[in-house]
């Protein structure tokens, strides 16, 4: 098949299109910069907001796979995250239309939720989350993600143009770099779990809440907005080494789920290939948290008020990727946490 990826040079791209030329997929790349280039790809210079240049990379294709947008907060000013992210992917999906596209996948964010980089908390209702929780977006760069859903589901509705909006969690690469810098946090991580199966329910949930009211001061200083190169600044909240469930609340506003950058690929190759009509919003994650911990642990100390839509199992995270595997058989491969545990 010939598949466009747009950002197809960056994170979540490059293993993305070494998966596609493993499995003779033709592949065109549409980035900023086109350097370094991938071997057996098409790489070719432009910017999704310029709709010439857009309309040029999609000539001869019959996916696409978007992923090029700001993909944080601190990003860029609001309006300029809105620019790229939203008038970006309207024109991929227009030049698509123009093209008799019928099949285009997008990257969109468990921050289309809202509640990890919002300046504003709200209730969560229940866990796992999924598809059908309420959205509460208060961050331009979540708004966007909920915006070019949006987009999505009209380019359906208008030219029958299906795909899956894809929100995923955090992604990490599976570098020898990466498990170097998290192991020598791995035997904190451990005695903190322990320390915390040790606590009473009670005292668990007390000081839970004084970390998520911290984390919530936090918010409406709206620090993610903000670029941070350095060490964070007085008064910024911080995991403590030394008190166990400050460090198992690392990851608590996106409930604990990562996703590899191998399971990332393999969502968005199923994305593309998988028998499906509609638009489609998808959570995709590992099938163990980030921090390999019991599910129902984290929901009862940091979610005590959330209901449970069904019981949570083993170390899952606090998000549901089951309509990913209904619809696109989405199962994903071995986790983060998986692989930081398994031989060098």
């Amino acid at each position: 098949m010939n598949i466009l990826v747009t950002g197809g040079l960056g994170l979540v791209g490059r293993p993305l299109v070494q998966r596609l030329l493993t499995h003779n997929h033709h592949v065109r790349v549409l980035d900023r910069l086109a350097d370094p280039a991938i071997a057996g790809a098409e790489c070719i210079a432009g910017d999704v907001n310029d709709f010439a240049a857009v309309r040029q990379a999609v000539r001869d294709m019959q996916a696409i796979i978007h992923l090029a947008a700001i993909t944080n907060p601190a990003g860029g000013p609001g309006h300029e995250i809105f620019r790229v992210n939203c008038a970006g992917t309207f024109n991929i999906y227009e030049a698509a239309a123009q093209e008799g596209i019928r099949r285009v996948v997008c990257a969109s964010s468990i921050n289309a939720l809202g509640f990890n980089y919002g300046i504003k908390s709200f209730p969560i209702q229940y866990l796992p989350v999924d598809e059908e929780h309420p959205t509460f977006t208060t961050d331009a760069y979540s708004f966007s993600k909920r915006i070019t859903e949006e987009v999505g589901a009209y380019y359906w509705r208008r030219e029958g143009i299906s795909g899956v909006q894809l929100r995923l969690p955090g992604v990490i690469p599976l570098t020898e770099e990466f498990r170097a810098m998290v192991q020598q946090f791995a035997p904190l991580t451990r005695q903190a779990f322990a320390k915390v199966l040790e606590m009473p329910l009670e005292a668990r949930q007390a000081r839970a809440r004084q970390i998520v009211a911290q984390i919530d001061a936090e918010r409406a200083q709206r620090f993610h907005e903000t670029p941070h190169e350095f060490e964070p600044s007085e008064g910024e909240w911080k995991p403590d080494f030394n008190d166990p469930l400050s460090m198992l609340s690392f990851g608590v506003t996106d409930f604990w789920a990562v996703i590899t950058t191998e399971n990332s690929a393999l969502a968005f190759e199923l994305g593309v290939l998988a028998d499906y009509e509609g638009s489609h919003s998808l959570y995709v994650a590992d099938a163990v948290n980030m921090i390999g911990m019991e599910a129902e642990i984290l929901a009862s100390a940091f979610y005590p008020a959330a209901a449970r839509k069904r019981p949570l199992a083993g170390a899952e995270p606090l998000v549901s990727f089951e309509q990913a595997r209904r619809l696109i058989g989405y199962q994903p491969e071995m986790s983060a946490s998986e692989w930081l545990s398994s031989p060098n």
